[in-house]
């Protein structure tokens, strides 16, 4: 895949300058690169909380739901009796 690259100026603390500079030797990439790929898993960890808190906000919803239902539907079965 084949993504068009823009440039950005940014500081760093020292501590994770050091740390893409040992990346960067250990993997023989650039720090560019380092950097995106780090920013690429923080994007893909928080796409996944955002999922699971919809998915347990959307439970919830459904639970409710579920619950009325079966309320109205008991109300209903009990008039006819």
């Amino acid at each position: 895949m084949t993504t068009q690259a823009g440039k950005l100026t940014i500081s760093l603390p020292t501590h994770l300058i050091s740390f893409v500079n040992e990346v960067k030797s250990e993997e023989n990439i650039s720090r560019s690169k380092v950097i995106s790929d780090c920013l690429s898993e923080f994007a893909r960890k928080r796409k996944i909380q955002l999922m699971e808190e919809g998915y347990k906000t959307m439970a919830n919803e459904n639970r409710e739901f579920a619950r009325l239902a079966f309320e109205l539907q008991r109300k209903v079965v009990l008039r006819q009796e």
